[in-house]
């Protein structure tokens, strides 16, 4: 994904974070901390993750869908590939 390459860091840093909150949930269960509490740290998660997804796509279509420069070949493929991540997320 050479196009991200622009923001790089700004999603590393994204998935850091993510990480963490991962760590927190783990740790929060061997504490035994309440149920109401993990599953505040697991939707966070989530939440977190959701919108680093949103970014990427955002970023897949501009660049592998809807540049200008593309051929209709590299459209199709860009189109074809984010079709494949929707299914498998929406499973």
């Amino acid at each position: 994904m050479a196009h991200l390459s622009h923001g790089n860091d700004a999603l590393l840093a994204r998935v850091r974070r993510i990480g963490g909150q991962v760590g927190a949930v783990e740790r929060a269960m061997q504490c035994d901390s309440s149920c109401a509490e993990i599953l505040q740290l697991v939707a966070a998660v989530r939440g977190a993750v959701n919108g680093l997804l949103d970014e990427i796509i955002a970023d897949h279509l501009q660049a592998h869908v809807a540049h200008p420069a593309l051929s209709d070949a590299e459209r199709a493929q860009g189109a074809e590939d984010l079709l494949a991540v929707i299914r498998r997320y929406a499973k």
